[in-house]
C-alpha cells in the first residue's frame, strides 16, 4: 500500500511515517517544502503525481491563542479548511480514501457527558471552527474517509503539556495546573499504530480517540508527569502541584472544560484501543529523559 502522508515534521506525521515504514508500506510524506497545501495546484500536482492508494492528512495550523489574532485567521482558515478541501477534492477524482485528524474542539466543550461522533458540532474558538469546517469539507467531496477526532496530544517529535511541564519542574518548586478541564490525553506514538490499522481497512466513518486509562484533569496529568518523572531526577519528586481554576489562566482562545470523548466505536469497528495514557507517558518518558 503506498500512503501519502501530510504534516511530517509535526508530531504525528513522524509517527504516521515511522509506522508505515515498520509495516513494510510505501510511505511519501511531504511538508510546506514540498507542498504548500493552501496551493490548489500544489496540492494537486503533488498527490497526482504520487498516485497513493491512501492519504492521511496530518498537517494543520495547531496554535490555538495565536488562530484567535485578526491577521492569522484567514491562515488559518486556508490550511486547516481550504487545504483539507483541496486534498479531499484530489482524493474524490483518484477514487482513494482520506483520514483526516480532527479534534474536540469542534463541541462547545460544556457538560459532562463523552463526546459521541455523531454529537451537534458547535466550535467554541476560531481553531475549532477551522477544524469543523475541514470536516465539512471531507464529508462534502468523500464517501470514503475517516475524521479522527483526538485530544491532548503529544509525541516525540514537537512542543507539547510534557515538555513544557518538565521544564517549569526543573525550574520551580511549586506548580499551578489547571483542574477543571478535564479529558484524557493521546500519545501520537499509539494514534500512529492505529491510523495505519484504519489505512489498512474500509471501515469509514468519525472516531473519537485517545488513550485509555479513564478522564483526568490537567492537574491530575502533572502530578503523574512528576511522579514519573521523579525516576529519572529526584527534583521533579521535589515539585508541589496545586490545583487551580481555569480563570486562574485567562487565554486567548476558550478551552475546553470537557473533552471527555466516546471511543466505543472503535471496539464496535474491530479496532485496538490505545494503551492506558499513564504506560503511554512511562514509554514518552523513556525516550526524553
Amino acid at each position: 500500500m503506498k500512503v501519502f502522508v501530510t504534516g511530517v515534521k509535526g508530531q504525528l506525521g513522524y509517527d504516521v511515517i515511522n509506522e508505515l515504514n515498520k509495516r513494510g508500506h510505501e510511505s511519501v510524506g511531504v511538508d510546506i517544502e514540498e507542498m504548500d497545501i493552501t496551493d490548489e495546484a500544489s496540492v494537486d500536482q503533488t498527490i497526482k503525481e504520487t498516485a497513493p492508494d491512501i492519504v492521511i492528512h496530518c498537517a494543520a495550523w495547531t496554535a490555538v491563542d495565536a488562530a484567535e489574532d485578526e491577521e492569522n485567521i484567514p491562515k488559518v482558515m486556508a490550511v486547516n479548511v481550504e487545504g483539507t478541501e483541496y486534498i479531499a477534492k484530489v482524493c474524490n477524482e483518484l477514487d482513494i480514501p482520506m483520514i483526516y485528524i480532527s479534534t474536540d474542539y469542534v463541541f462547545n466543550g460544556e457538560g459532562v457527558n463523552p463526546w459521541k461522533p455523531g454529537d451537534k458540532r458547535e466550535p467554541l474558538n476560531v481553531y475549532g471552527e477551522s477544524k469543523y469546517r475541514g470536516e465539512l469539507a471531507v464529508e462534502k467531496y468523500l464517501d470514503k474517509y475517516y475524521i479522527v477526532r483526538i485530544a491532548w496530544v503529544f509525541g516525540q517529535n514537537g512542543n507539547n503539556f510534557i515538555d513544557t511541564m518538565l521544564k517549569l519542574g526543573k525550574t520551580y518548586d511549586e506548580l499551578t495546573v489547571v483542574d477543571d478541564q478535564i479529558g484524557t490525553p493521546t500519545y501520537t506514538y499509539d494514534l500512529a499504530r492505529l491510523l495505519v490499522d484504519m489505512a489498512e481497512t474500509d471501515k469509514y466513518g468519525t472516531y473519537h480517540v485517545t488513550n485509555e486509562g479513564g478522564y483526568i484533569s490537567w492537574y491530575d496529568f502533572t502530578v503523574e508527569i512528576m511522579k514519573q518523572a521523579s525516576e529519572y531526577d529526584e527534583k521533579f519528586g521535589q515539585v508541589k502541584v496545586l490545583p487551580v481554576g481555569s480563570d486562574a489562566y485567562p487565554a486567548k482562545a476558550k478551552r475546553p472544560s470537557n473533552s471527555r470523548m466516546d471511543k466505543s466505536k472503535l471496539a464496535e469497528n474491530g479496532f485496538e484501543a490505545l494503551p492506558d495514557w499513564k504506560d503511554a507517558l512511562h514509554r514518552y518518558l523513556e525516550q526524553s529523559l
